[in-house]
């Protein structure tokens, strides 16, 4: 079942034409990546989905709704999490509030318990490190946090994006094999991240975008055995 249709979408910054048309769907418990460089549109195709950047053309439907008539925080409600580039985590509150506020809109507190265990058990760094400020954990427990926390809203589609970023390449692979364990728990994963072969590994599927436009879609292993993939985005010749 498809649970996100992206139907030609536009999207500009200025007078920036970010988004030229792009299409893309996902199949409900899919791990589908977007790759390309920097600047290809991969971020502002998450901003789109997740409310932050409204497209000024096209259609994004979840799971057969339109989503253009809701504000970000809505979205999250409807079963979309973001775990943005950066991490994003609020520095200055501990663990356990960072926790908190991934699930501030819910009031399922049995459901919320079993979330919290649930992501203890995935990340049991945090389960040691909740009473710490989220400020001064490392990279990788941040990154851990920031995608507990996304967890935390009990998503049906989780939006990473490059979580990679900053990390060492021992803590990528880490975060990568959790990708795993998530999608098999029965969330939905939309995976940007410039390490191409790693999010070729993860995912089922993928797209790749160049200046804002998709120009190549196939399975993981078929952009992974890809002449053009290999060398523009896995230092291959």
């Amino acid at each position: 079942m498809t649970l996100l249709d992206i139907q030609d979408i536009h999207s500009y910054y200025g007078n920036i034409h970010a988004l030229k048309g792009i299409s893309l769907t996902i199949g409900e418990g899919e791990i589908v990546t977007l790759i390309g460089a920097n600047g290809a549109g991969k971020t502002t195709t998450l901003r789109a989905i997740s409310g932050l950047l409204k497209p000024s053309q096209g259609r994004i439907l979840f799971d057969g709704e339109d989503l253009a008539p809701y504000k970000a925080h809505e979205i999250v409600f409807k079963g979309i999490s973001m775990v943005p580039e950066g991490r994003g985590v609020f520095s200055r509150l501990t663990v356990a509030e960072n926790l908190d506020l991934g699930a501030y809109h819910r009031q399922d507190h049995s459901e919320i318990a079993r979330d919290l265990e649930r992501v203890f058990v995935l990340f049991p760094r945090l389960r040691e490190r909740r009473s710490q400020v989220a400020g001064t954990l490392s990279g990788g427990e941040q990154q851990m946090l920031a995608t507990a926390r996304a967890l935390m809203a009990h998503p049906r589609l989780l939006l990473m994006d490059e979580p990679s970023m900053g990390l060492a390449p021992i803590l990528v692979e880490s975060i990568f094999e959790k990708f795993d364990e998530i999608n098999q728990d029965g969330t939905t994963i939309l995976l940007v991240e410039q390490n191409a072969n790693m999010a070729l590994k993860a995912a089922n599927r993928g797209y790749v975008l160049q200046t804002g436009e998709i120009v190549l879609s196939d399975s993981a292993q078929g952009l992974r055995s890809n002449t053009m993939v290999q060398k523009a985005y896995m230092g291959m010749e």
